[in-house]
């Protein structure tokens, strides 16, 4: 497997249950860090048991499109697979060159996508495209939104929907003993604090609430200076508190000090929500979840929690509100969501579909 997403050691916790299933060798590239605008996100080995995690260069770090790994035909003559798993979208020239060597030594192929969005590339990355799609032996599609853009866009191969990654029940699992002391807290997740994620209408919506509350933010990047200027036009300065980025090893000990958690993202043109892995990860942690209705996320939460429409203050203000004033409430959606992640979300679920698609190719 050939993922910059297994840098993040939380998600290494599906490395390690794919490893752990009979007569699977697993071998998985990574790079010693990522650059992008969000910052540097280096390597974690914290889950590395039952594989090998090898870390080789990777140039022009930090480009999405035109990333690659120089070293990759060596490794593969070394390691001899017969499958290479591409965690790539179909568009990147890692994963076109990725395809053309392993398809060198025989190996299979398959690619990882979460594109829920029909665009256009221009040369050469169109071509690229194409010549991905008609040549890979398998796909795995984030949502169900994006195996309808690539069978428009010509795929015609096998696939199935399955999330990148699940939740370690074990890791993010319902804080023991009786709730602290504290106001009703209000989470807001993620890496990057950009317009589309929303965080300025949690900001407005809890502006307007009856009770005690405080809102928690975890991310940086662009925004927080306008979302910090608007808590002071709103006079919540004192109740905002900015966390910056949350290590993943440290983001279950962070979720279970919230009371809810809200994923408010707004659709662009060229963007919509994909996932939403605090979701998951939210709800095994028995905290409630609040989301907007944009992309995956009502079908991510389910009736595990409360949808509102996208930029609706009102809507998300009215389900503050009701969890505020109602324990039990919070406590029943709590449940609820917890059962939801393990039914659906786990790492070993994600896990053994993903083995055996590897199964079904060596057949």
């Amino acid at each position: 497997m050939i993922s910059k997403a297994c840098l993040v050691g939380a998600y290494q916790t599906k490395l390690e249950a794919i490893a752990q299933h009979d007569a699977i060798d697993l071998t998985v590239l990574v790079p010693p860090e990522w650059r992008d605008r969000t910052g540097t996100i280096p390597l974690e080995r914290v889950h590395t048991e039952g594989y090998r995690l090898l870390v080789d260069p990777i140039r022009w770090n930090g480009h999405f499109h035109i990333h690659y790994y120089p070293t990759l035909k060596r490794r593969l003559a070394e390691v001899r697979p017969h499958i290479v798993h591409l965690d790539e979208e179909p568009y990147n020239l890692a994963t076109w060159l990725g395809w053309r060597q392993a398809r060198a030594i025989g190996a299979k192929t398959l690619f990882f996508s979460w594109q829920n969005i029909y665009n256009r590339y221009p040369f050469p990355f169109n071509v690229l495209e194409r010549q991905v799609l008609a040549g890979v032996d398998y796909a795995i599609m984030g949502n169900a939104a994006a195996a309808e853009v690539w069978r428009r866009k010509g795929y015609r191969g096998p696939y199935q929907v399955i999330p990148q990654f699940g939740v370690s029940a074990s890791l993010f699992q319902p804080q023991p003993g009786p709730r602290p002391e504290r106001p009703f807290t209000i989470g807001v997740v993620g890496r990057r604090l950009v317009a589309a994620k929303g965080v300025d209408l949690v900001l407005n919506a809890a502006a307007n609430l009856h009770g005690a509350w405080k809102i928690r933010i975890a991310g940086e990047g662009p925004e927080q200076p306008r979302l910090a200027d608007l808590a002071q036009r709103l006079n919540i300065a004192g109740q905002v508190q900015f966390d910056g980025p949350i290590p993943s090893t440290n983001m279950p000990t962070y979720l279970n000090q919230m009371d809810v958690v809200v994923l408010p993202s707004r659709t662009l043109p060229n963007w919509k929500e994909q996932f939403g892995r605090v979701l998951p990860e939210t709800m095994a942690c028995a905290v409630p979840v609040i989301g907007s209705d944009s992309g995956e996320i009502p079908q991510v939460i389910g009736d595990a929690g409360l949808i509102f429409a996208e930029n609706s203050v009102g809507q998300l203000q009215t389900h503050l509100q009701a969890l505020l004033d109602d324990p039990v409430k919070r406590k029943q959606l709590g449940q609820r969501g917890r059962e939801r992640a393990l039914r659906h979300y786990t790492q070993e679920q994600i896990a053994a579909k993903t083995v055996a698609i590897y199964r079904s190719l060596m057949e």
